[in-house]
């Protein structure tokens, strides 16, 4: 049975908050309103455009405006891979892992459309079976139905299949999915985060190695 990494996107392959943090200021400008800096936008990442852009609005004690997720949605998708980068060693790690015979996939939050836009422009696209955004399912991360929805895609299994990410969404997805999972040390989840993960990675090396650990 082939062996299947479920992989988040923003904080666990891609440094995307560059982007993010220009489209949102962008939305808030347009809006009389101040921007915020990477490290606020950090802390606003990891439950899907939606909510990004309603704690924005929060932030200044506003609700959004009906057509500030469409605005925000388009000219995100248009700039998508300005600045974002993928982590140092995750092109040649998760080639690696494919040449060796693992399925990868990645299950994102972000809108399937836009996670396809930036994963083809860094290079990571041709790598993977299938691609599960926060759109694609009726289902979203923390829900274990987003997981395995991108899992069915990639025509992997539960039992041979594990989640590396970097936010408390990827680890309670993948408890409530019956699979193991890694968190991501690296990226844009703080500590608390990793808790109920089945082990921590400091990089993304390691954490391939650990991969290989869990399902030998």
């Amino acid at each position: 049975m082939a062996r299947t990494l479920l992989l988040d996107l923003d904080g666990t392959l891609v440094d995307t908050v560059p982007d993010l943090a220009a489209a949102l200021n962008r939305l808030m400008h347009a809006r009389g309103l101040p921007g915020f800096s990477p490290d606020q936008v950090t802390a606003m990442v990891g439950d899907g455009i939606a909510a990004l852009v309603s704690r924005a609005f929060a932030a200044h004690q506003r609700t959004p405006d009906p057509a500030a997720l469409a605005d925000f949605s388009a000219d995100y998708t248009a700039h998508v891979a300005v600045a974002s980068k993928p982590y140092p060693g995750v092109l040649k790690v998760l080639t690696g892992l494919q040449r060796d015979g693992w399925r990868l996939a990645v299950c994102t939050n972000k809108p399937e459309q836009a996670a396809l836009v930036l994963l083809q422009a860094v290079g990571l696209l041709p790598l993977l079976c299938a691609v599960g955004g926060g759109d694609s399912f009726s289902a979203r991360k923390p829900d274990p139905a987003h997981l395995l929805g991108t899992l069915a895609r990639a025509a992997g299994a539960p039992a041979a299949a594990l989640m590396l990410g970097d936010h408390h969404n990827d680890v309670l997805a993948a408890q409530a999915a019956g699979m193991p999972s890694i968190f991501a040390g690296w990226g844009y989840g703080s500590a608390a985060a990793a808790e109920g993960c089945t082990a921590v990675a400091s990089d993304i090396t390691e954490a391939a190695a650990i991969a290989n650990r869990l399902l030998a």
